[in-house]
């Protein structure tokens, strides 16, 4: 396999392809933990060093995972990034803190569960309409100060915010969902960010799975699986959305790939400073994605792939309207 390459978020130097850790703890179906640390540690061996999670995942239990798997020198090996916002992880709905005194409570929370003596990314997973950022992030500034985070990020955030916040302290990257079907920032978040300096990652870049082609129905998703209530895999969008899939399994095919590596490829060709997240419990779809990360994509075929899966073409929205009310505007 092709050694992995880095890009730049901000001033932080990452592999082109992180890992997105979500998934091992929750909203996918039952997971296993030995499995889950296996998947890490080929990830790092593969030269994936950008390793994402929140203390929202499994209430905590997705960053003791990564802890675990990061005991003794493999620590060495990874970029540790995770996030806070979400303070009521145990409940609903959604009630979101950005105070000062939060965030110094949810990053020492975080660096007990990581058993870390300090976060490489730290990212507002949501930003708290109810406190300005500019006290969010100085909170923040004051954590990269103590030694405790080495960088800031912020998720979901919209382009105001993002200006705000950098005037504060350097923002280092924007995780924001990034994929052939949800194309929300590039109209005005990603230039705001391409103009600061701040890298983009993009989570879900493989449209939760659904652009690999492996879900044709809900009958393959487990009972407990988040996607079950999610827009795009309701009846009538599921069906509509699967022609865009048909449309990228035809493309991958000629190219000899799956339409997943070639719906990946595409996002890894967004910029040099674009760095997707994709999530996976399994080694053989981690060899997949990472894979994607060095295949090459002529002009024609990035046409090709745009014509496929144009975005009006979409069915449904990202989120439902629950969750769409903590994404900032």
């Amino acid at each position: 396999m092709t050694a992995l390459p880095t890009r730049r978020l901000g001033a932080l130097t990452v592999s082109a392809q992180g890992l997105g850790c979500m998934g091992m703890s929750q909203a996918y179906g039952a997971s296993d933990d030995t499995q889950s640390i296996a998947t890490i540690h080929r990830a790092l061996d593969l030269g994936v060093t950008l390793l994402d999670t929140s203390d929202f995942y499994g209430t905590g239990h997705n960053e003791e995972l990564i802890g675990r798997a990061l005991a003794g020198s493999r620590r060495e090996q990874a970029v540790v990034a995770t996030k806070f916002g979400f303070a009521n992880r145990l409940g609903e709905p959604p009630y979101i803190r950005g105070d000062a005194a939060y965030v110094r409570e949810a990053c020492d929370a975080s660096l007990r569960r990581l058993g870390v003596d300090h976060i490489d990314l730290y990212y507002v997973h949501r930003v708290d309409q109810t406190v300005p950022i500019e006290e969010t992030v100085g909170a923040l500034a004051e954590l990269v100060e103590a030694g405790k985070v080495r960088h800031l990020g912020l998720s979901e955030a919209g382009a105001d915010t993002i200006r705000r916040a950098h005037a504060v302290h350097p923002i280092a990257a924007l995780q924001s969902e990034w994929s052939l079907w949800t194309r929300d920032l590039e109209a005005e978040i990603a230039p705001v960010c391409r103009e600061l300096g701040i890298g983009l990652v993009p989570f879900s870049p493989l449209g939760r799975g659904f652009l690999t082609g492996r879900y044709t129905s809900l009958d393959a998703l487990p009972e407990d699986d988040l996607r079950r209530t999610q827009p795009r895999f309701a009846d009538g969008n599921l069906e509509r959305n699967l022609a865009i899939v048909d449309a990228l399994n035809a493309l991958a095919a000629e190219k000899g790939v799956t339409a997943g590596q070639l719906a990946l490829a595409w996002v890894q060709h967004r910029g040099d400073d674009v760095v997707p997240i994709p999530g996976t419990r399994r080694e053989k779809y981690l060899e997949e994605n990472v894979a994607a990360a060095t295949l090459e994509l002529s002009a024609e075929d990035l046409a090709a792939i745009d014509a496929a899966a144009p975005a009006d073409r979409v069915a449904g929205p990202r989120y439902d309207e629950r969750s769409m009310s903590v994404v900032d505007k």
